[in-house]
């Protein structure tokens, strides 16, 4: 059988202090996997910075001079993470036979990748790392993000439950990636819409040994409405059944306000004028945000700019066998020195 070309995608963003062990844990998997004859010698460890405001792509520039396993693109700036790991996959398909997801903290156990590898091998395309339990999840993490599946799935949208964006996926489903051209990405709930043969091995998540986490509260909400308006328009829906529910209970209100006008005692106009108020005027503005929230997604769909922009690509371009050992740090002199490799090549 012939071995697969590997290629393990891994975005950052300013991840200069978990990134030592980075390169020493996925460099030495991914040599153990070559020496084992489960990948092909051409398999590659692909770092894509996303726009760092730290030391990161200086470190993953340093670390391709001296290793061949290694590679880096640096993006233009900042695009979030999921375009971030777009970037990678679509650098790296070209060479790949299939191509690994993970996160640079590496709390997804970096040994199930021999178990999607042996997945692949069976005749998956699509591969998920599901989470068999969120021991190391806060309390508030783990109940809200159960509660975020439920609820895409009452919504009709087909996810993993328990699967972020650790996954294998094969060149063809990634080649078939790249017709999904919309702007609002969500590749938990995309890559499923592919359709090709798929299956998931079960891990246990580890803790985050060092640096912070780049989803604190804010990001995660801002991601799980992403991922329900950009394949729902359940809450468009909902919206309209509670205006006709509180148009149907602002019926009973009046009725019930006559009744006591004609028969008990109120104060004249009060009552029936601050509870229109409070209830139409509050659906109104729920209802005003949430529909131009999706008029700001089809607004961003229709300008069609690029989700990201590569500035450096060490993955398509060779180092030279001299520069290998060279020392470089300064992002600066890294860049410099790459504008004058792309020159000579």
């Amino acid at each position: 059988m012939k071995k697969p070309t590997l290629t393990i995608v891994v975005p950052c963003y300013n991840e200069e202090e978990i990134l030592p062990y980075a390169f020493k844990e996925l460099t030495t998997f991914l040599q153990q996997l070559i020496e084992e004859s489960c990948v092909s010698e051409e398999s590659k460890i692909l770092f894509v910075d996303d726009g760092s405001k730290d030391k990161t792509w200086a470190m993953i520039y340093h670390e391709t001079l001296k290793k061949e396993l290694i590679r880096g693109v640096k993006l233009a700036r900042n695009v979030g993470h999921q375009n971030a790991l777009l970037a990678g996959l679509f650098t790296a398909k070209d060479s790949s036979d299939c191509l690994v997801s993970i996160d640079a903290d590496l709390q997804d156990d970096i040994e199930v990748i021999r178990g999607f590898i042996d997945r692949f091998n069976e005749g998956y395309d699509v591969v998920y790392g599901v989470r068999n339990k969120r021991i190391t999840d806060t309390f508030f993490k783990r109940n809200t993000a159960q509660l975020f599946y439920r609820l895409m799935k009452k919504m009709g949208v087909d996810l993993v439950y328990n699967h972020a964006d650790y996954r294998l996926m094969s060149k063809r489903a990634v080649e078939e990636l790249t017709g999904f051209q919309e702007v609002n990405l969500f590749l938990r709930g995309i890559v499923p819409l592919i359709g090709f043969p798929s299956t998931s091995v079960e891990y246990e998540r580890k803790e985050r040994l060092a640096g912070d986490t780049k989803y604190p509260l804010k990001k995660m909400l801002s991601f799980a409405f992403d991922g329900i308006t950009s394949f729902s328009v359940t809450p468009i829906r909902f919206v309209l059944t509670i205006g006709l529910l509180s148009f149907f209970v602002s019926m009973l209100f009046g009725s019930y306000f006559l009744f006591l006008k004609f028969y008990g005692n109120t104060e004249l106009g009060w009552t029936s004028l601050i509870t229109s108020i409070w209830l139409i005027g509050g659906l109104q503005l729920i209802a005003i945000g949430l529909i131009g929230e999706y008029i700001g997604k089809v607004y961003k769909e229709t300008k069609k700019r690029p989700k990201y922009i590569i500035d450096i690509d060490s993955y398509n371009l060779p180092l030279p066998k001299h520069l290998l050992n060279k020392e470089m740090v300064e992002d600066e002199s890294a860049k410099l020195a790459f504008g004058k490799l792309s020159e000579t090549n």
